[in-house]
């Protein structure tokens, strides 16, 4: 299987191949998932974070991304999410740019709007949406159907829908000028956009709602906004949720047609995780679940793909690269199992890496 347009495949082996987007080269293709850290006060990246983030860049990862970073206060998904909506959030996380480019790695930033999910308690204050009165607020959505349990959110004005666009813009704008190499748009597990693309959740009547044209119009301006904000050199990814995993909802059809669309647009690589527009959805969680999914797009829709989700062994997102199943593997709960998997993982497939000078002694693994 050839490599999708604007993808070029160097002459290395797999795993650890470099892979070049645009005008950036990533050294390998073992990269980090978007992890939310409910650690922000006032959308500010700290202390936590350069740990967080910076171990990866030292453990190998080729490229590290943020947790979703709201391109507004009301976009986040809880009161202590990160954001880039602000110069002082630029300044914090430009602190944390530096380390990971110092490391040999290179930074990408996921943008992102929770919609109807957002002013939510983090996962160890319990669950439910957060008052106001302890903080949270009003959430909005592309209606008023509310996510599970949560409160309801306000429908957005067709005039505030249209607003969207420059916001994700501006946001990806401050992302460049705070050091991140690539931007990814979150258009997935139920936050705002996938609200608007999935039937499940989008029962508007205007020019934002009805059918696949009108539910998509939105990713499909923001995809435009920030490639023209942003021009031609800089990689955007877009993270999809590729099926609702739900009867009437939304399909890989849907996701092949979309991605198609985002290509035309100027988006270089999909993401590709699935569900979270629904409290419980019947998904066949396993080793590599999603894996067909990102194979499906790339093949069909002729873009590059991110494979996510249970990807735990070296051999496994070997087999993964190399079959041409995507371009690149995220990890996530791997990675906070072991923030060195990649050093680990290049060890197991014979590839040669660099280490830092500082861990350099242990690079024998005897």
């Amino acid at each position: 299987m050839g490599a999708p347009r604007r993808v070029v495949v160097l002459d290395v082996s797999h795993l650890f191949e470099p892979l070049s987007i645009r005008d950036l080269t990533v050294s390998n293709r073992a990269w980090v998932s978007p992890m939310c850290q409910y650690s922000s006060t006032d959308g500010l990246p700290n202390d936590w974070h350069l740990m967080h983030l910076g171990q990866f860049a030292t453990g190998g990862a080729g490229l590290v991304m943020t947790e979703a970073s709201a391109v507004t206060p009301e976009g986040r998904i809880s009161p202590q999410d990160a954001g880039i909506w602000n110069d002082e959030q630029v300044t914090a996380w430009r602190r944390i740019t530096t380390f990971i480019h110092n490391r040999g790695a290179h930074a990408g930033m996921q943008l992102a709007h929770a919609g109807r999910k957002a002013s939510t308690r983090r996962p160890w204050d319990g669950s439910g949406t957060v008052p106001p009165e302890e903080g949270g607020w009003r959430s909005v959505g592309a209606d008023d159907q509310p996510f599970g349990e949560y409160a309801p959110a306000r429908p957005l004005s067709e005039a505030e829908v249209a607003q969207l666009p420059g916001q994700f813009a501006a946001a990806a704008r401050r992302a460049v000028n705070a050091g991140f190499d690539v931007v990814e748009l979150h258009f997935a597990h139920g936050y705002l956009v996938h609200q608007f693309y999935s039937p499940l959740s989008n029962s508007r009547t205007d020019r934002y709602g009805g059918d696949f044209e009108g539910r998509t119009r939105l990713a499909l301006e923001i995809a435009e906004a920030v490639r023209q904000e942003l021009g031609e050199g800089r990689p955007i990814f877009a993270r999809l949720s590729a099926t609702d995993w739900e009867d009437g909802g939304w399909t890989i059809e849907d996701s092949v047609r979309l991605a198609r669309l985002l290509d035309e647009r100027g988006i270089d690589l999909i993401d590709t995780s699935s569900g979270g527009n629904t409290p419980a959805p019947n998904i066949p969680i396993g080793p590599g679940y999603q894996v067909p999914l990102a194979e499906r797009i790339r093949t069909d829709a002729k873009i590059a793909t991110g494979a996510v989700g249970m990807i735990t062994d070296p051999e496994q997102a070997e087999e993964i690269i190399a079959s041409g199943a995507a371009d690149a593997v995220f990890l996530a709960r791997a990675l906070l199992r072991d923030p060195h998997w990649p050093l680990r993982a290049a060890n197991a497939l014979g590839a040669d890496v660099r280490w830092a000078d500082q861990y350099a002694r242990a690079k024998s693994w005897r």
